[in-house]
């Protein structure tokens, strides 16, 4: 072993410039690149589907609560449900359950002196952590809820502040309507201008107080349109939401929705991006395969003479081999290092200063989101390694076949 490490040590760092260490650096910069390639589509992927996620999570929870309206679009007015007190106690203390809030919502009209806008209001209340918002503020600040029968501000949308001309701290009219009723007229405030960069909610939503909703609607303190439901894990949101709806006190009336399917666009469109994943992280496998695949076969054919003399001063077939696969070894180590090196401080820039630009209009995100999971990097170095290993093994088998006669006589 010690004699294939000295040999295979001088090939590798052979200072003459042979076709062989052209071959030798052009691989280890392939194996690089196929590395860092892998290293950083993980993580954009791991960075942009979580991104998103939790920008639909943080707006609307991981599962909502409300009565069944059959044939009914999801984002919508809501049928009252009267508060479940020991249902709504049960819930909290549900396994991965974070926490759960009242809502309700109720279509109206934002009135400036010169323009009018219609929104789709928001209520919640004072138990509502608005550190789940807070990420989407953009001036201003959350709405302060008070002892009075209902706050009169709104946390409304950039959009809507850019067509309305609005500031935070200005003033309006808010109008809703119901067929058969008068317009009902309240003057409100703006608390902050929100922007998540999805732009169906952005045009659609304003944020104010649930006792609002109750008062427009005449409803009971203790009524509301349903719940939101905040999880510690959203990629359980799924499953916890059937296992909420089939407990024994959730009422037959009510229904447990993962929030993926108020937006299923947005979540196939996310898990297509696994895909996409997928087939980029095969074809660089495939490179840095038949790189080292094509490196090997040219080392042994440059070095047949060296195989030949090596093998009749009684050198076995295997220490041979293991000269060569010493050698590719080396160049996969090297090239996985610093693969992963470069990767992961390309990572870290775009972290810091978010350099690669997306258009948010298009992907909800102004910049490229980042999520390196370790296990996923050590998952590309480790397989990386082993299937160029076994790879290795190929082309190696040709030494068994060399002759040391005619090997020393290769020109």
């Amino acid at each position: 072993m010690k004699v294939a490490g000295f040999i295979a040590n001088r090939i590798a760092f052979n200072q003459q410039k042979t076709f062989s260490r052209f071959i030798i650096r052009l691989s280890i910069a392939a194996t690089i690149i196929s590395v860092m390639v892998m290293i950083v589509t993980l993580a954009l992927a791991n960075g942009f589907q979580e991104a998103v996620s939790q920008k639909i999570f943080s707006f609307w929870g991981h599962i909502r609560v409300q009565e069944k309206q059959p044939g009914k679009a999801i984002i919508s007015e809501e049928i009252a449900i009267s508060e479940d007190t020991a249902l709504v106690s049960t819930i909290a203390r549900y396994p991965g359950v974070k926490s759960i809030h009242p809502f309700a919502t109720r279509y109206a009209l934002l009135k400036t002196r010169e323009d009018i806008e219609g929104v789709l209001v928001k209520g919640l209340d004072n138990t509502y952590d608005f550190e789940h918002l807070k990420q989407f503020i953009k001036s201003g600040r959350p709405i302060r809820f008070t002892d009075s029968l209902f706050s009169r501000e709104l946390l409304v949308s950039d959009y809507t502040a850019s067509r309305l001309q609005l500031q935070p701290g200005d003033s309006l009219l808010i109008y809703f309507l119901k067929p058969g009723e008068n317009p009902r007229t309240k003057k409100m405030s703006i608390a902050g201008i929100y922007k998540t960069g999805i732009e169906e909610y952005d045009r659609l939503f304003a944020i104010g107080d649930i006792r609002l909703i109750r008062n427009l609607n005449q409803w009971n303190d203790d009524q509301a349109g349903g719940y939101e439901i905040f999880l510690n894990n959203y990629k359980l949101t799924d499953t916890i939401a059937i296992q909420l709806h089939e407990l024994d006190s959730f009422p037959a009336t009510w229904d447990a929705i993962s929030v993926k399917k108020i937006s299923p666009n947005i979540f196939d469109w996310l898990n297509m991006q696994d895909v996409t994943r997928n087939v980029l992280i095969s074809f660089m496998i495939a490179i840095a395969v038949i790189n080292l695949v094509t490196c090997l076969l040219i080392l042994v054919l440059e070095r047949v003479r060296m195989i030949g003399i090596l093998k009749s001063l009684g050198a076995s077939d295997w220490t041979v081999q293991k000269v060569f696969l010493r050698h590719s070894m080396l160049i996969t180590l090297t090239g996985i290092v610093i693969g992963t090196v470069l990767a992961l401080l390309l990572l870290w820039i775009q972290q810091e200063t978010g350099f690669i630009k997306l258009k948010e209009e298009a992907y909800y995100l102004s910049s490229a989101a980042v999520k390196i999971v370790w296990w996923e990097v050590i998952l590309v170095c480790g397989l990386t390694l082993l299937v160029s290993f076994l790879v290795m093994l190929i082309p190696s088998i040709l030494v068994r076949r060399i002759q040391p006669v005619k090997a020393i006589r290769f020109r």
